[in-house]
């Protein structure tokens, strides 16, 4: 006999088993009468919570009442939960609000039932069942308390007191008599309610809930010569919350809200390439200013379940304008050892382009990942590199971050210092932009300087951009070079 016990513990594991007259103990009692949804309002925050607006009905007696919903989100914020009686705001007095999460799972009902008598049965190899009956003394996880007065929660064995002595993490099916008070089969919302014009009432719950979010993905596909692009934005949304929305309608805060706890990142999600028509639809969201953010609202309505990631087009562009690049600046950390005596520097390649309505665009851009693409010799597309962009007002210009040239080189080195006094210095520059293209390239030479100085000699002309920032424009012509000579002097 023991030897077969000890062989059933190899591949029995610990269920529940309970009748089914048992539940009837999670009843809630209810003195009104609530219905399923009518309607679900949703707004999105790009910070990985959500607000949440559901329209019911439910029928009210004189005096108290006591009403449960019991299909609400499992990461909703209790503090934030708001009844309101459409019908009669000023009629009905919310006395008592409960938020009940204590779920039925295997785990919390042996935790919950220490102390009871618990049946384990095994059904042994060879045939048969061996069945062990006594006191659960410990269940699956225990709480304990921690040094800075707080409690945590640590995994434990399972303990059986029998009458035979003690039995240390039993194994097999348990059979429990009766179900532990207290547990819900979904989180619920429980009010007690107080009014004075029973009746049907329209009511409002709203409340706020975690983990859920959306994110902004564009995807740019560049023509030939860099100068057009066709741009199609995605709305993500992923849905954690342990709420399904059915027929809701969605609305999408854009914007940094200040909010009393730190945003979770949302995972990232792959996307797929798609050339937009070239006379787009018109878009699924319309866009509006709201306070100092901006709110996206979904034309009809869409489901959004638990555990699912949706996707939805924000807008279509075609033919938008777009300047290519090639950005050369001596702050850029991305220096290799080229040889000689100079440092080699990376070259960047930028495509810029401004959020215009005259430019096919125009609408607030949210910020988030642009992939850029781009059409081969053989008409397919190749992916040419990815930048992330904040929120964008209309107006304002984008420049997208794609790499760093392979066939522009460019080396700085400092060829001259002279110090006339002990609170001036002058220092010389030279800066060569090698193209091994084929075609001539617009070159940014971008330097930067700091304290009190002037360029006191140069080989081109400049373009001071700010205090600390001064920049060359140069063409370097096909297979060709050119080097940028200046002298600096700054005063301490």
């Amino acid at each position: 006999m023991a030897r077969a016990l000890r062989n059933s513990r190899r591949y029995l594991s610990v269920i529940v088993a309970v009748t089914a007259t048992v539940y009837s103990s999670v009843a809630l009692a209810q003195d009104g009468q609530i219905s399923p949804s009518k309607g679900i309002s949703l707004t999105i925050y790009n910070q990985n919570f959500g607000l949440v607006r559901d329209s019911r009905q439910m029928e009210l007696k004189n005096g108290i009442n006591y009403v449960s919903c019991q299909d609400v989100a499992s990461k909703i914020d209790p503090t934030s939960v708001s009844f309101t009686s459409l019908t009669a705001p000023n009629g009905v007095v919310v006395r008592e609000q409960n938020y009940k999460y204590d779920l039925i799972d295997p785990n919390t009902i042996l935790n919950k039932s220490i102390g009871k008598q618990a049946k384990f049965k095994q059904y042994v190899a060879a045939g048969g069942v061996v069945e062990l009956n006594g006191i659960l003394l410990n269940g699956p996880n225990a709480t304990i308390g921690t040094p800075d007065g707080g409690n945590s929660e640590v995994s434990q064995g399972l303990v059986l007191k029998t009458g035979n002595g003690i039995i240390l993490n039993p194994q097999g099916q348990v059979e429990l008599s009766e179900l532990p008070q207290g547990l819900v089969s979904t989180p619920s919302l429980d009010w007690k309610l107080e009014t004075d014009k029973g009746g049907s009432h329209d009511v409002e719950i709203a409340y706020q809930t975690a983990d859920i979010n959306w994110k902004c993905d564009y995807v740019a596909v560049a023509n030939q010569d860099d100068t057009k692009c066709d741009i199609t934005s995605w709305v993500t949304l992923d849905n954690k919350s342990g709420g399904t929305y059915k027929n809701s309608a969605l609305k999408l805060i854009a914007g940094d809200v200040h909010k009393v706890r730190e945003a979770q990142p949302m995972m990232e999600m792959a996307m797929d390439a798609a050339v937009p028509a070239s006379v787009p639809p018109p878009p699924q969201f319309s866009e509006q200013s709201f306070a100092e953010y901006h709110l996206y609202t979904l034309a009809g309505k869409t489901d959004i379940n638990n555990n699912e990631t949706k996707q939805l087009s924000l807008f279509n562009a075609s033919a938008v304008p777009v300047k290519k690049l090639f950005v050369l600046e001596s702050g850029d950390a991305r220096v290799y050892d080229g040889g000689g005596d100079g440092d080699k520097r990376k070259v960047q390649i930028k495509l810029e382009m401004q959020n215009s309505q005259d430019n096919h665009l125009g609408m607030p851009m949210p910020k988030g990942k642009v992939r850029v693409y781009k059409k081969d010799s053989d008409g397919a597309l190749q992916f040419v590199g990815e930048d992330q962009i904040d929120h964008t007002p209309r107006d304002e210009k984008i420049r997208i971050y794609l790499g760093d040239a392979f066939d522009v080189v460019g080396e700085r080195r400092q060829t001259n210092m002279e110090q006339p006094s002990n609170r001036i210095q002058r220092m010389s520059y030279e800066i060569s932009v090698r193209n091994h293209k084929k075609e001539a390239v617009h070159v940014q030479v971008i330097e930067h300087a700091y304290g009190n100085w002037k360029l006191i000699a140069q080989s081109h002309p400049s373009a001071k951009k700010d205090s600390h920032t001064f920049e060359f424009p140069i063409d370097v012509p096909a297979s060709g070079e050119v080097k940028v000579t200046y002298t600096i002097e700054m005063k301490y």
